[in-house]
């Protein structure tokens, strides 16, 4: 059975062959997902969507990647620029479809309510709106009635005494014919109205679909450096898997709270040797945490944020990342990361 599931078709060919150069330089360096989330900080959920073709990988983890596996960045991050200019491409494809299947849905909501009633071929002959005698009653256009009689005009008597009291044989003044007024009238302009105002309802909601669609919802996650971080007590709803935010991540490890992977950024680093440090930050958990990668056994790490340090150390040999536990912070610029390597050398970000 092969190891790698086939590629959606659906895929650009540069995304395409993007993921399948991920794929080779995973399996030449003999990694594992989960020992390749181990030593890049992305999670294994995240690797599988970089290798499945269902995510487009962060330039970090392309870094990241090329760092354990030894292959030169600057080639990797360029295929990865084609790859990601060809992505949005796509996904810009895709908005103009939703975009016109939301119009086709409003349009289709609209010519639900249907058109105003059409006057039958028998009304319609009538002439102008003005009533007209027919075998001595009051038709009106637009009326039904039994025998085309108004329902609401009584039939009225031809003769000369046409004014005559019933009754009496005196005579009266003649009561003014008034054309009655269209049945159904006061319906027809509600439910115009009605559907008038649904249709603006149907309208606004998908412009305001399209608006969050186009902040975010259908983009591919970035990394973006950020002033504000939730903290804990705030009662915000968190993503499904993060486990913590705020003063509640100080002193846990991100990876088992669900702070890494696609929610963290890389907010400083610096060059010792062959050994890279880094300020690990996620805006979501409201936190930091050191790394340093390309480390040897002996070598540490500490994150610093106000008056709290934490530190971690890589103690097995063959071992060549280590993390520290997480601080609270407000943002990036709050933590510092130093890093002592076992042969003396020491570096910090700025």
């Amino acid at each position: 059975m092969p190891r790698w599931k086939a590629l959606p078709d659906e895929l650009d060919p540069q995304v395409k062959e993007f993921a399948t150069q991920l794929r080779r330089l995973v399996d030449r360096a003999g990694l594992g997902v989960a020992a390749l989330s181990d030593r890049t900080g992305y999670s294994r959920t995240s690797w599988e969507r970089y290798l499945g073709g269902r995510l487009l990988a962060p330039k970090g983890a392309v870094v990241a990647l090329a760092e354990v596996t030894g292959t030169d960045p600057v080639h990797l991050t360029t295929m990865w620029e084609l790859a990601e200019r060809a992505w949005s491409r796509s996904e810009q494809r895709h908005d103009r479809t939703m975009e016109a299947i939301r119009i086709s849905q409003a349009r289709a909501a609209l010519g639900e309510f249907g058109e105003p009633p059409v006057p039958s071929a028998s009304t319609a002959t009538a002439g102008s709106g003005a009533p007209r005698r027919t075998g001595g009653a009051v038709a009106t256009p637009g009326v039904a009635g039994p025998a085309g009689v108004s329902p609401t005009i009584p039939p009225q008597p031809t003769a000369p005494d046409a004014n005559r009291r019933e009754g009496t044989g005196s005579r009266g003044p003649a009561a003014p014919e008034r054309p009655a007024a269209p049945a159904g009238g006061g319906r027809r302009r509600l439910t115009m109205f009605l559907a008038g105002v649904v249709g603006v309802a149907v309208v606004i909601a998908a412009v305001l679909s399209l608006a969050g669609h186009h902040g975010g919802h259908g983009k591919k996650k970035r990394s973006v450096a950020v002033s504000s971080a939730p903290s804990a007590g705030t009662g915000a709803a968190l993503p499904a898997g993060v486990r913590c935010a705020g003063a509640g991540c100080t002193g846990k490890d991100a990876e088992a709270m669900g702070c890494s992977g696609d929610l963290v950024t890389t907010a400083g680093t610096v060059t010792l040797g062959a050994t890279t440090l880094e300020v690990r930050y996620s805006r979501t958990c409201g936190a930091a945490w050191g790394r340093i990668t390309g480390a040897a056994r002996g070598d540490s790490v500490r994150v610093t944020a106000g008056a709290v340090t934490k530190r971690g150390d890589i103690t097995a040999a063959g071992d060549t990342i280590a993390y520290t536990p997480m601080v609270a912070v407000r943002d990036a610029e709050q933590a510092k990361a130093c890093a002592t390597l076992a042969s003396g050398r020491t570096g910090c970000t700025s």
